[in-house]
């Protein structure tokens, strides 16, 4: 799959952006997560499988991914550094809804479901920061079918 959506202009424009939390989030989740290694090309997660976890994106390649029932591809966007993986999928306890391809390198840590459900729980701060990234998810998901 194509790592961007350039070139064909009927996949939808999301905005990378809207995927990434601020410093003090991260900095927040970083306390809590470990290494995901990325030694070669491979999907962190796949659209449709039950959520087991938040993917932080620090540096290198990864791309995010949806395709239709039909199996056409819908978009296909780079992720930025600073990026929450998975999050709509996880707060919500439904399958993630796209897929999260990582390029050897990459570098991406890990929170387990368990730990960041006890961080919601227990830093409400992190709480108002995670529902500000769904906001922009959710905003950036509107305008691109606008």
């Amino acid at each position: 799959m194509n790592a961007s959506n350039s070139g064909n202009s009927d996949l939808a424009q999301l905005d990378p952006r809207a995927f990434v939390g601020d410093p003090e989030l991260i900095r927040l989740l970083e306390e809590h997560a470990i290494p995901a290694p990325c030694e070669g090309d491979g999907a962190l997660f796949r659209q449709g499988e039950s959520p087991v976890g938040l993917y932080i994106l620090h540096q290198g390649l990864v791309t995010l991914s949806m395709i239709s029932e039909n199996g056409q591809s819908l978009f296909a966007v780079q992720a930025l550094p600073g990026s929450l993986l998975g999050l709509p999928g996880l707060v919500s306890n439904h399958p993630y809804s796209l897929t999260a391809t990582a390029r050897a390198g990459a570098r991406v840590t890990f929170i387990d479901r368990d730990t960041f459900t006890w961080l919601m729980l227990s830093r409400p701060q992190i709480s108002a920061k995670i529902l500000q990234v769904l906001a922009a998810e959710v905003r950036s998901a509107r305008f691109a079918i606008h």
